[in-house]
């Protein structure tokens, strides 16, 4: 018998949410069709410490000299529906630079690059599910999406399994960010309660003093309380 995942969709965003307006065109026409799960998906290639470099969780230490902005650490747990930690699974992040600029060829955003910030990064949980990464907090940006829109600051996060198969997207968000009001992105996820799963924790007993301040994230995969994912199709810089 082959593991079967738990369905949530009473917390997930809609596939076809006209808000935001590049997804008219990318949701789906049709009913989508659940596909089986096969044993590729369950004994395919592990994701391991391997694909993780010296530097890969810090996101300010990537480059002869420090970046620019306000250095902060994200940490948390990956946990399953049932609470358990999800040990040695590979998570990836992406952000914005302290401007609010991607160092992407598709970013227009007059706001400066910095050069010693290229805003990627990844590390593997450990065996109580815990990630860790240093980084900087990013800035706002616009995206045209609606008159004067601008993007809470945000980190993308990517999370595999044991194969590229599995993987998963979702955006964490700041506390008490004035910009939720007019995001679609945020608000396409309707269930309130599961609307505040995106948002982290300022986690005061973790800032390095003197050094960096800090934030919590726990992230759970299915189950009653799971973090809302996007289509991992939509385009890594919104």
């Amino acid at each position: 018998m082959l593991p079967r995942y738990r369905r949530d969709a009473e917390s997930q965003p809609p596939l076809h949410w006209p808000d935001y307006q590049s997804n008219v065109l990318r949701a789906p026409a049709q009913p989508l069709v659940l596909l089986p799960q096969r044993l590729g998906e369950i004994t395919g290639p592990l994701l391991g410490e391997g694909r993780v470099g010296e530097h890969d969780n810090d996101l300010t230490a990537q480059h002869a000299h420090e970046p620019q902005g306000q250095r902060i650490v994200v940490a948390g747990r990956v946990l399953d529906g049932d609470g358990r930690p999800i040990p040695n699974t590979l998570v990836e992040v992406w952000q914005a630079n302290a401007g609010g600029r991607y160092q992407h060829d598709g970013d227009r955003h007059p706001a400066p690059l910095d050069p010693n910030f290229e805003g990627v990064g990844r590390t593997i949980t450990d065996a109580d599910g815990r990630y860790r990464f240093v980084t900087i907090q990013p800035g706002a940006y616009p995206w045209r999406n609606h008159h004067n829109a601008w993007r809470p600051a945000h980190i993308h996060f990517s999370l595999f399994g044991t194969a590229f198969t599995q993987r998963l997207i979702t955006q964490m968000y700041f506390p008490n960010d004035p910009l939720f009001h007019q995001d679609p992105m945020f608000n396409a996820v309707r269930d309130p309660k599961a609307r505040e799963a995106l948002i982290a924790r300022f986690d005061m007993a973790n800032t390095v003093p003197e050094w960096a301040l800090a934030y919590e994230w726990d992230i759970v995969l299915r189950g009653t309380d799971p973090t809302p994912f996007e289509d991992e199709e939509d385009d890594d810089d919104e």
